[in-house]
């Protein structure tokens, strides 16, 4: 494999470089977006890294100038974390509060970081305690994970019950019908929503294909494949990848450094690819010493102590390579991040989930599929994944021109790829949807008829009115007959009275804002729950926090009897309501008792390693399965009225099992 180009790519790569620096100056449609987010709601599509956070950072002082609070909300507890740090160092730390599943700090501040549940969740006890939601502005970035089809819902619910007096202000790279969403924001906001948009990246992208021989080839010529790349196509069938291997990704690094198309984010099909890059390192020259290489490593290593001995970070310090996914410790991530942020990495080998909202630029993107993981099953990338991505090829103020690099192979359609290029990104449609969580916050403050009357107002209802005119409330009528069988099945079990309106159990069952509530609250009711053994609480409650198909198992020789016997009384207390469940046609998590087993070691205070080493999780797994139990247990403990010994059992619980490596910030 001989290092070339395509002499068509030497005045492209001549464009390489950092650019002028100039003076700031916003964009037009940044300007407009600020003058009108100032009187109405605003909805702005702008591609990554071209000043949305700039937008929302002025949005947010001239609601602060006049006395005023704001909301910002993002999807993922990492990018809040990261707000909250930039925030504070913009507005003065004092001014930032943050509300998360496991951090609560300065909640009373004039601006507010947090998860999209959590807000979502302070307008269900505004509603409930009939009082105005205390800001004048909120802001939901990522707004396109309003078509999620898991958590869409939750985006959906904020834009419908917030008040009209606040404005809303959205951020996305990537909603195809911007226009129809506003559209129904202001048919039931009864005010204007403004859609600014701007389609220009603020760094142009160039894509290019690496020949297996090693030539770098320009994909495109004009909206077309070039030449040569067509030519290749024609020549090889699908059985030349079976016989043949592409470069190592070594050999690739090695190609784009001699080029200067480095740093570059590898986008692999999984977890253990990613993993297994990090080995193939046989063409890569050692990193030279660089004092400032060491001082970041050394100042983010003293911050995050767990990560001294990372199984990766031989390969990170020695070649300037890392993997980055789900199945890592957070603190690890934001390592990577960092890193890589200041220029000291020279790739990262990633999954495609770092494309949806971490701010993690690159000159390059690199391509080995044309097809994602969607947690079920692998399909064709779609034109808004595909932006994500290219998104992050080109840093703003770093990179005159941004790349990126398709690889053939066997899962590679080089032809799909040449119509995302110029695919604009897909429709969000309404993943508004029941479930027994939601019903029951919505019944703490309205009644069968209002909760029929918000289907009605939906975007799905909306969205079926629009675009099938013959179908007519179609949706609101089947959210509607859903909601009356979740409702009937409530009525069961003794959540709602006959009238709709909640029971004394049902009050504080819906303070559990959870994914199986219905399973904890069966757990209370039927004294399942320990009442002293902080360790057995954590691992009892873990079971329901649980939220993969098992991959890991624990002998049952290996379950202290007490735990054993617990684990059982939980089981057997659920099975009924599993049952009655499954026979009325819910869907119902599997649980898996040796999730128990792994939160019980944790909660013993063992370390990090050995339960990794005894469960077999992977180490984000395990991290997310405590934060996510650290949760739940934080909603049990706020039961002290109802449930007070275990209440505080849950709180214990809590504090055990919220430390180091998970805890980090």
């Amino acid at each position: 494999m001989k290092p070339e180009i395509d002499p068509a790519l030497k005045s492209v790569l001549a464009r390489i470089g950092k650019p002028r620096e100039a003076p700031f100056v916003p964009d037009d449609f940044q300007k407009d977006a600020l003058q009108a987010i100032k009187k109405t709601d605003c909805l702005v599509i702008a591609p990554t890294g071209s000043g949305k956070t700039w937008i929302a950072r002025e949005a947010i002082l001239s609601v602060l100038k006049k006395g005023g609070r704001s909301w910002y909300a993002s999807p993922l507890k990492a990018l809040s974390n990261s707000k909250w740090i930039e925030f504070g160092l913009h507005f003065d730390a004092e001014n930032v509060g943050i509300i998360t599943g496991d951090t609560k700090e300065n909640t009373e501040a004039p601006i507010i970081v947090g998860t999209t549940e959590i807000l979502r969740n302070q307008l269900y006890d505004a509603m409930h305690e009939g009082r105005n939601l205390d800001f004048d502005l909120v802001i939901l970035d990522e707004v396109h994970f309003l078509g999620d089809i898991d958590r869409g819902v939750v985006w959906e619910e904020v834009m419908t019950y917030l008040p009209v007096r606040i404005n809303l202000l959205l951020l996305s790279a990537t909603i195809g019908n911007g226009e129809e969403i506003a559209r129904w924001l202001e048919a039931i906001r009864k005010k204007h929503c403004a859609v600014i948009k701007e389609e220009k990246r603020p760094v142009p992208l160039y894509p290019l294909f690496l020949h297996p021989s090693g030539r770098l080839l320009p994909f495109l010529e004009g909206k077309s494949l070039s030449s040569p790349v067509a030519d290749f196509l024609r020549k090889y069938s699908e059985k030349y990848y079976t016989r043949r291997r592409m470069p190592e990704y070594g050999g690739i690094i090695r190609i784009l450094e001699q080029f200067r198309l480095l740093p570059a984010i590898f986008f692999l099909k999984s977890r253990a690819e990613c993993d297994a890059a990090l080995t193939a390192k046989e063409f890569i020259s050692p990193l030279p010493f660089s004092a400032e290489f060491d001082d970041s490593l050394q100042e983010l290593l003293t911050r995050f102590p767990a990560l001294q001995n990372h199984r990766q970070l031989k390969a990170l310090k020695s070649f300037g390579i890392a993997a980055h996914h789900g199945g890592q410790l957070p603190a690890w991530k934001l390592l990577v991040e960092e890193m890589m942020n200041r220029g000291h990495l020279r790739a990262i080998f990633a999954t495609s989930t770092i494309a949806a909202g971490v701010n993690f630029p690159a000159r390059t993107i690199v391509l080995f599929n044309s097809d994602l993981f969607n947690g079920h099953d692998f399909l064709p990338m779609s034109a808004t994944e595909f932006r994500q991505m290219t998104g992050r090829a080109g840093r703003r103020g770093q990179d005159k021109i941004g790349f990126m690099l398709a690889i053939p192979g066997k899962f590679m359609d080089i032809t799909h790829i040449r119509r995302l290029l110029f695919k604009a990104p897909e429709d969000i449609l309404s993943q508004l949807k029941n479930d027994f969580a939601m019903i029951l916050n919505l019944l703490m403050s309205q009644t069968p008829s209002d909760i029929r009357d918000i289907f009605e107002r939906s975007l799905a209802a909306y969205q079926q009115t629009e675009r099938h005119h013959n179908l007519t409330n179609k949706a609101a009528k089947t959210l509607w007959a859903d909601f009356c069988r979740h409702l009937d099945f409530l009525k069961a079990e003794g959540f709602v009275m006959e009238n709709g309106r909640l029971t004394a159990d049902g009050y504080w069952a819906a303070r559990l804002r959870l994914d199986s509530p219905l399973l904890i609250a069966e757990c209370l009711r039927q004294q399942a729950f320990p009442e002293q053994n902080e360790r057995i609480m954590a691992a009892v409650v873990s079971l329901f926090a649980y939220d993969r198909d098992s991959e890991i198992s624990v002998a049952a020789k290996d379950l202290p009897p007490k735990l054993a016997q617990a684990l059982k009384k939980v089981l057997l207390a659920v099975r009924p309501l599993v049952h009655r469940l499954d026979e009325a046609g819910f869907p119902i998590a599997k649980i898996y008792p040796a999730v128990g087993a792994a939160m019980y070691f944790w909660a013993q205070g063992r370390s990090w390693e050995s339960v990794i080493k005894a469960t077999g999780f992977a180490e984000g797994d395990l991290a997310m399965l405590v934060l996510r139990t650290a949760d739940s247990l934080r909603q049990i403990a706020a039961l002290k009225d109802t449930y007070p010994d275990i209440a505080a059992c849950a709180y214990r619980a809590r504090e055990a099992i919220l430390r180091e490596p998970v805890l980090f910030l």
